[in-house]
């Protein structure tokens, strides 16, 4: 047998990385977060409690990179041409391709919220780049060139545009945080919904695409 190219190192790798994510997901959410130890998560992957550091060097990394890849998949849909300029049509792609992604994944982002409803990991979770309460105020500064500022300066300056033709009663920031926080009463709505989605989950999208389009 011959040996292993280098990229089918890194791609046997990244499958172990994966699974341990998923792994130490599912026990965050059911255990608790802090009742979950390396040692438990190890076991349960297969692997030694050695070789998870060769992966993750604690378990806060790990949790870190569970939040860094469950976000970054809802994001990869936003700006799609990354030109810094969030157009009509990216907002509603953004939108519709979110709402497809909760509805298709129903059961790991059930998870996801339940981790993120523990209050250590909220903590951590509002220290990284995308933290719920931080999307909440626009105005506030953010390390520049930071994932989170170029996220917030876009979209700050979608709803800031709108000004110019809405009128001088306007207020783009009071409208981005309604925006923001209908987003997540959807997310956190339809993910605990047991049956499937009815003709009101369609309905609701485009309701949010012309509202705030």
């Amino acid at each position: 047998m011959s040996p292993r190219s280098k990229e089918q190192f890194e791609e046997l790798r990244e499958e172990k990385k994966a699974l341990i994510m998923d792994v130490a997901l599912h026990h965050f959410a059911n255990l608790g977060y802090r009742a979950t130890t390396i040692n438990h998560l190890a076991k349960h992957a297969g692997i030694s409690k050695g070789l998870m550091y060769n992966y993750f060097s604690s378990k806060e990394d790990l949790l870190s990179a569970i939040i860094d890849r469950s976000v970054s998949e809802l994001y990869s849909y936003f700006d799609l041409n990354r030109d810094g300029y969030l157009s009509e049509d990216e907002f509603e792609y953004f939108i519709r391709r979110m709402a497809r992604l909760l509805n298709e994944k129903q059961n790991f982002w059930r998870l996801f919220f339940q981790v993120l409803m523990q209050n250590e990991v909220r903590i951590q979770f509002l220290n990284t780049f995308l933290g719920t309460e931080t999307l909440l105020r626009p105005t506030q500064n953010y390390k520049e060139g930071s994932f989170i500022s170029n996220i917030m300066k876009m979209i700050t300056e979608y709803f800031v545009r709108k000004k110019e033709t809405r009128g001088s009663d306007y207020d783009p920031y009071l409208e981005l945080n309604m925006f923001i926080l209908t987003l997540k009463g959807f997310a956190l709505t339809y993910i605990y919904v047991d049956e499937d989605v009815d003709e009101y989950f369609s309905k609701t999208v485009d309701y949010i695409v012309e509202t705030f389009k």
